[in-house]
């Protein structure tokens, strides 16, 4: 493969915005990491979860994120990394670019096993974001009618 499959600004800014997301969620840091891997030529994002010192990792899938050039995207669940020092994390689920006809993205659950092969982002996410506003109650037009008649 000669170039290098990449994540788009827009499917960057929804995997920032999904990490967010599940820490509000959570209530625990949740960060999401873009890394490059050159000699397969394709990006995938790990979403995973800073583990404390004293946590127990026997059951749990680990991963390293960040060190030096990592590509964290959102907030990082509000901590305040120094981009060179890597974390060890539990993995929540990763996500692969691929090339395959039909497949851009191809979804790894937390015990690293491909589980989902889609060519839409929001097929493989906890839960659908987006930037539809919702309405407003208190300025439903009918209720305008209901206020002169009191």
């Amino acid at each position: 493969m000669s170039t290098t499959l990449r994540f788009t600004d827009a499917e960057a800014d929804l995997l920032g915005r999904t990490a967010d997301a599940l820490s509000a969620y959570t209530g625990k840091p949740i960060i999401a990491e873009i890394v490059t891997n050159d000699e397969a030529g394709y990006e995938w994002v790990l979403v995973a979860r800073p583990l404390t010192p004293e946590e127990s990792v026997n059951d749990t899938l680990t991963v390293q994120a960040g060190g030096q050039g990592a590509r964290f995207l959102g907030n990082l669940g509000g901590l305040s990394l120094d981009h060179d020092d890597p974390l060890e994390c539990e993995l929540l689920w990763a996500i692969q670019l691929s090339d395959l006809e039909g497949v851009r993205y191809i979804k790894v659950d937390h015990h690293g096993e491909e589980v989902a092969w889609t060519n839409v982002l929001t097929d493989v996410l906890p839960f659908a974001l987006d930037d539809t506003p919702i309405d407003d109650p208190d300025d439903d037009p009918d209720d305008e009618d209901d206020k002169d008649e009191d």
